[in-house]
C-alpha cells in the first residue's frame, strides 16, 4: 500500500519551511527551508518593513523541491496541503491576481497613528467590544496607509490578502480567507459574527476587498493544473488548513482548548493562550484572535502575549558576559546562584517598546548590583530570571480576562532548552510545562490532515505527538520563586 502524504507550508519573513508528514505513521519523513540566510527585508524609510510575495512563492518551490527529493516522495502520494505563514501582513493584487506592490509585513510600524486615530475616533468601547483589540498596527491601518498615500494603486486593488491568503492562491488560482485571518487584521466583528463594517466605513473601504471567506479546516480549494505543473504536486490536491504562525504554532502543540498555552522563547517570545469566552484586555495590553478552531457555535479566542526582549537579552549576556563559555555551561553557572539572585534583578523591555507596557519604552536595566557581592553568575541567572518574570506578569493580564493557566505546552528549543529557565517559569506560573518536538510547518501538516478528514479530530492528528519532557512545579520552593518575582515587580513599578 502506498503511503499518504501530508505537506505542511510555513511561510515567515526569515525564511519559508516545507515539511512532509507520513499521514497514517504521524511522523515528518522530510523537512526544509529557504533561503537558508535570512531573507531580506526591504526597509526604503525607517520602521518601514516590506518583502516581495514572489519570493515567498520562489522559496515555497525550492522547499518542496528539495523535501520531495529527500523523501522519494511524488505529487500524487500528498494528500492535502496546509500553510501557516506570518500574521498581519497585507498583500494587494488586482483583478489578473497580479501583486500591486510589496506586502507590508507584521513588523512595519508606518501604519500606527492611522490605528490610533480610529481609535481614538471611533472609542474604546466600540473597538474593543467588536474587535477585542485596537486597531493598531494591524492589516487594516496598513491597508488604510496605502488608501492615503498611493491612492491610483489603492483604485486598482480587487482583493486584499494576508501573505498565507497569497500562498493559497498561487497554489491554487482561488482567493479566499479564513475567520481567523480577518480577525488578525482588525475586519473581524466578533459581536455581529461578520466583516467589521463600522471599521469598513471608517476607512472608507469596499466591501468587496475582502475575499470570500472559508473555514480553517475545509476543502478550501484545490491545486490548480499551472501550480501542479510548476511544483510537480497533482492537479486537484485540496488545500485544507491555513492558521497564522501564532495560532498555527498552538495548534502544533495541540493547544485548542481553554486554559492551554502555547509559549516560544525565541529572539522574541509569545505566550499564546486560549479562552472560552468573548474578552479582550481593556488596556489592549495583549491581542485577541480567533483561533484556528473558533466558530459562531465554538468560541475558541487566542490570546497572544508578546515580549520583545527575551532571548535577545539572553544572547546579549552571553556575547558580552560570558563569551568563552557555550550556552549549556551559562546555564550552569546560573545555577550556583540561588533563587532570586541574591536580591539582583534585571527588566528585560531592551528590544523597543513593550505593548505589555501598553507600548512605554522603559530599556533595560541591572538593578541591585552590589559590587562586593555579586559577579557574573548572579547577572545569568538574573537575566533569565527577569525574562520568565516578564513572561508571568504578561500572564497575569491572561489570568485577568478569565484564563486558567494550568499547563504550558513549548516546543524543547531556544530558552526552553535551559533547565533553569524551565524551573523558574514552573515554580512562579504554578502550571506544569510539556516540552515537545515540533514545528510550524508540521503543525500545518497535520492540520490539513484534520481539513482534509483524514484524522477525524485533533486527537487523533497529534497522538504521535512527541512528548520530550515535563516540568511540575517545585512546590517546595514555591515561596522563594514567589518572592523573587514580587521584587522583581516592585522594581518594574518604579520604572
Amino acid at each position: 500500500m502506498t503511503s499518504r502524504y501530508l505537506l505542511g507550508f510555513d511561510v515567515g519573513s526569515s525564511s519559508v519551511k516545507a515539511s512532509l508528514v507520513n499521514a497514517d505513521t504521524g511522523k515528518c519523513v522530510a523537512t526544509a527551508f529557504y533561503p537558508e540566510k535570512e531573507a531580506p527585508i526591504m526597509a526604503v524609510k525607517a520602521g518601514w518593513a516590506e518583502q516581495d510575495p514572489q519570493m515567498w512563492w520562489d522559496n515555497a518551490k525550492l522547499s518542496l523541491k528539495k523535501i520531495m527529493a529527500e523523501a522519494g516522495v511524488k505529487g500524487e502520494n500528498i494528500k492535502a496541503i496546509g500553510i501557516s505563514y506570518q500574521m498581519h501582513g497585507l498583500v494587494c493584487i488586482d483583478k489578473n491576481q497580479k501583486v500591486l506592490r510589496p506586502s507590508i509585513i507584521w513588523c512595519d510600524s508606518r501604519a500606527v497613528p492611522y490605528g490610533e486615530k480610529a481609535f481614538k475616533d471611533l472609542g474604546s468601547d466600540l473597538c474593543l467590544g467588536h474587535l477585542l483589540n485596537s486597531p493598531g498596527n494591524f492589516t487594516a491601518a496598513k491597508l488604510a496607509w496605502v488608501k492615503e498615500n498611493e491612492p491610483a494603486l489603492y483604485n486598482n486593488i480587487y482583493k486584499v490578502m494576508l501573505p498565507g491568503d497569497y500562498i493559497a492562491m498561487r497554489l491554487s488560482g482561488t482567493v479566499n480567507t479564513t475567520v481567523s485571518g480577518l480577525s488578525e487584521g482588525m475586519f473581524w466583528d466578533f459581536k455581529n459574527n461578520k466583516v467589521a463594517d463600522f471599521l469598513m466605513d471608517y476607512y472608507g473601504f469596499d466591501q468587496s476587498l475582502i475575499s470570500d471567506i472559508v473555514p480553517t479546516f475545509s476543502v478550501q480549494s484545490e491545486v490548480s493544473a499551472e501550480a501542479a505543473a510548476e511544483l510537480g504536486l497533482k492537479a486537484g490536491t485540496p488545500i485544507t488548513y491555513r492558521g497564522g504562525d501564532q495560532p498555527n504554532n498552538a495548534l502544533s502543540l495541540n493547544v485548542l482548548e481553554p486554559g492551554e498555552i502555547a509559549a516560544t522563547a525565541g529572539t522574541s517570545g509569545v505566550v499564546y493562550g486560549v479562552l472560552g469566552d468573548v474578552n479582550y484586555d481593556p488596556k489592549s495590553r495583549v491581542n485577541t484572535f480567533a483561533h484556528v478552531n473558533h466558530s459562531a457555535e465554538q468560541t475558541r479566542l487566542g490570546v497572544l502575549l508578546c515580549i520583545n526582549g527575551t532571548g535577545i537579552l539572553n544572547a546579549w549576556v552571553h556575547r558580552n558576559i560570558t563569551p568563552d563559555i557555550s550556552y549549556a555551561d551559562m546555564n550552569d553557572l546560573a545555577a550556583t546562584v540561588p533563587i532570586g539572585s541574591e536580591g539582583v534583578t534585571i527588566v528585560p523591555f531592551g528590544n523597543g517598546a513593550e505593548r505589555v507596557l501598553e507600548n512605554r519604552e522603559i530599556g533595560c536595566s541591572v538593578n541591585g548590583l552590589n559590587f562586593n557581592k555579586h559577579n557574573k553568575a548572579h547577572l545569568v541567572r538574573a537575566a533569565q530570571e527577569g525574562i520568565v518574570f516578564s513572561f508571568c506578569y504578561g500572564m497575569e493580564i491572561m489570568q485577568q480576562m478569565g484564563m486558567d493557566i494550568k499547563k504550558i505546552h513549548a516546543g524543547k528549543v531556544n530558552m526552553f532548552l535551559s533547565p533553569l529557565f524551565r524551573d523558574t517559569l514552573a515554580g512562579v506560573s504554578g502550571a506544569t510545562i510539556e516540552l515537545y518536538d515540533t514545528d510550524g510547518s508540521v503543525g500545518a501538516a497535520k492540520g490539513a490532515g484534520i481539513g482534509a478528514g483524514i484524522y477525524k479530530d485533533n486527537k487523533e492528528a497529534f497522538a504521535t505527538l512527541d512528548k520530550l519532557q515535563v516540568i511540575e512545579p517545585d512546590a517546595a520552593h514555591r515561596a522563594e520563586y514567589q518572592a523573587a518575582y514580587a521584587a522583581w515587580k516592585e522594581t518594574l513599578n518604579k520604572k
